[in-house]
């Protein structure tokens, strides 16, 4: 169905973001290649950064939120013995130190006391807020803010390659990690400065196999007419939800946003995925001891 502000599509695409564009610019291209009405993503990277963009095309914006708790996988290189403002490639240099006169057995010992649950202070330059504005406009305004650590969760961290002065590892972590700063930590323990020369996300979860889709195979399925291999259904990001079916009377109720009582002993408490008998998706609930079922994301599904 068309609109003044586009086609109403559904879906997830797991873009590949390209280097040197923001995830909003990408986000946008995305949207204007489907020219779909509504859209957002599951977290932002870096513009030199590349790798897994999730991409939640019209009702699936809806499931974006809960999808920004996963965590994620990264290959990261870093150049050790510069640091820069920003972390990156695309700041300044203004430190230099030594090289560390280790080999990768020494490094991969060094690595061992990042995993786990670790401090991080995040980075000056952040889309971080502090009294409503980015911590990043404050870094180029040459401001620092005092910003209190907190508490991420590495799961693994496993060296790929040291071939001075660059340092190759992978890291699968919780949601809130700035792999930036984790290189600058990393250089610092062997003392040393580090900053990252480049950043790929290879997934979010559960996205874990799934392959990803340039902008240019998107054009060309556009210009061809099948995008719609490309487009995950709206609820594959939380596909470890368990998964309620109405009958039409229920799903009356629940599309008017409307609570409704189930009898489902099978049914485990908590966030459930909501279908009528005709197999649409209606939305997202939480179903309550007391046997209620609770919209807290409601699909635009016309129901007569």
């Amino acid at each position: 169905m068309r609109t003044k502000r586009g086609l109403n599509v559904n879906g997830i695409v797991l873009l590949d973001k390209p280097v040197g564009i923001s995830s909003n610019r990408a986000l946008q291209k995305v949207r204007g290649i489907f020219q779909a009405r509504k859209a957002g993503h599951t977290g932002s990277l870096d513009p030199f950064a590349t790798g897994m963009l999730p991409i939640c095309l019209g009702d699936a914006s809806k499931t974006a939120t809960y999808m920004l708790e996963a965590a994620k996988q990264y290959h990261a290189v870093a150049r050790v013995g510069e640091a820069t403002t920003t972390g990156d490639i695309e700041g300044e240099v203004i430190q230099t130190c030594p090289i560390p006169d280790v080999g990768s057995k020494g490094i991969t010992q060094s690595l061992q006391q990042f995993t786990g649950e670790i401090e991080q202070v995040p980075p000056m330059y952040s889309a971080l807020k502090h009294q409503g504005k980015p911590l990043y406009e404050y870094a180029r305004a040459g401001i620092e803010i005092d910003r209190p650590a907190r508490t991420v969760t590495i799961q693994s961290l496993e060296l790929e390659k040291w071939q001075a002065p660059m340092l190759s590892f992978k890291v699968q972590c919780s949601k809130g990690t700035y792999i930036r700063t984790l290189a600058e930590d990393i250089a610092a323990a062997l003392g040393s400065c580090a900053h990252l020369v480049e950043l790929r996300r290879n997934f979010v979860e559960p996205f874990t196999t799934q392959p990803m889709v340039s902008l240019e195979q998107l054009q060309a399925a556009r210009d061809q007419g099948s995008l719609q291999e490309f487009l995950l259904p709206a609820d594959a990001g939380l596909l470890a939800w368990p998964r309620v079916v109405l009958n039409p009377d229920q799903t009356r109720r629940f599309t008017h946003g409307n609570s409704c009582l189930l009898s489902v002993d099978e049914l485990p408490f908590g966030k459930v995925r909501v279908y009528s008998s005709e197999e649409s998706l209606l939305g997202l609930a939480e179903y309550s001891p007391d046997r209620r079922l609770q919209p807290s994301r409601v699909f635009n599904i016309t129901v007569s």
